[in-house]
């Protein structure tokens, strides 16, 4: 999957939006030095917003909540020096709560607040994130935070609404109250982690678009030689780092990375509309270009899926 092949573009789900195969993800945007190490001036984040605006890549994620809103800030102020969004380009956003409430007031400012931040109205298409952490009764009751959510998209507010999570017990929840269009998740569909499956299956029958995030497992695929200890937040497991280092070994033998491995395995992937990767840094879109012209042999990804820990070893384990 390139950006000169012919799914490059594609129907995110059964909204009508188009979507390229990789999207931008723009939690890196706001400066957030305690998840990824360093600080993103603010000059430099609006420049790449531009280069973003620019290149094969037409879709771009973020939140609210991002830097306490400076994602969204800095991504509004780039599409301001491109000259304005192009029509061929989409931005995705996500409610977020503040602290601690998730009501449908703050579900109605959180969309407001994004509107203006990124000059955009209507919100093509907004998340309801990370509402796992959440009581589902209240986020669920009438004139709670779904209910508004859905609520704005009637009303014109916003044109599609979707859910953004991780834990895939959660996710199952919300996915079965047959309201939300897309559905992202997180860390849990990627080379050693398989936790999504059912979730993925049940979402793509439903016609709900699938979006696929955080593919490095936080950073430990992109760079598994690097000292990374944890995957998806937690410690990782010896079988998971045992795998990780066999897959390393394998697409070292392919004359390739981890990282163009990951990222290839979700765009192939016919069950994922688009997948999202963080940008921070200007050479990224190039290296992002060049690993999806990267050719990989039929029996490479069956020796690849077969090296994948087992489903006792992946975040989400049914007890």
């Amino acid at each position: 999957m390139t950006p000169d092949s012919d799914g490059w573009i594609r129907t995110l789900g059964s909204t009508g939006l188009r979507v390229s195969a990789v999207t931008a993800g723009g939690g890196p945007l706001g400066s957030m030095p305690e998840n990824f190490g360093y600080e993103v001036a603010e000059a430099d984040a609006v420049a790449l917003v531009r280069d973003i605006l620019a290149s094969p890549i037409r879709t771009i994620d973020t939140a609210n909540g991002y830097s306490g809103g400076a994602s969204e800030q800095r991504i509004g102020a780039g599409i301001t020096a491109f000259g304005g969004l192009p029509d061929d380009a989409l931005v995705i956003t996500k409610v977020d709560a503040l602290n601690g409430d998730y009501s449908g007031e703050r579900v109605r400012a959180s969309v407001s607040e994004s509107s203006e931040r990124l000059g955009i109205a209507p919100l093509p298409m907004v998340h309801l994130h990370d509402p796992e952490f959440h009581d589902f009764d209240a986020m669920t009751a009438p004139g709670g935070a779904v209910d508004t959510l859905v609520r704005l998209r009637d009303e014109g507010v916003i044109g599609h609404v979707g859910v953004a999570g991780g834990d895939v017990h959660a996710m199952t929840r919300y996915l079965a109250l047959g309201v939300f269009e897309a559905l992202l998740i997180h860390n849990r569909w990627t080379l050693v982690d398989h936790s999504a499956e059912q979730l993925v299956l049940d979402a793509h029958e439903r016609g709900v678009a699938v979006v696929n995030a955080a593919i490095y497992g936080g950073g430990i695929l992109a760079n598994p030689r690097g000292g990374n200890t944890s995957y998806g937040y937690r410690p990782v497991r010896p079988a998971t780092l045992t795998a990780i280092a066999s897959m390393d070994e394998l697409a070292r033998q392919h004359g390739t990375d981890l990282a163009t491995v990951a990222l290839q395995a979700s765009l192939r992937d016919p069950l994922i509309d688009t997948t999202v990767v963080g940008f921070s840094k200007p050479d990224r879109i190039d290296a992002i270009v060049r690993s999806t012209r990267v050719e990989l042999p039929d029996d490479f990804w069956v020796e690849l899926d077969s090296l994948r820990p087992s489903p006792d070893n992946w975040l989400d384990v049914r007890g």
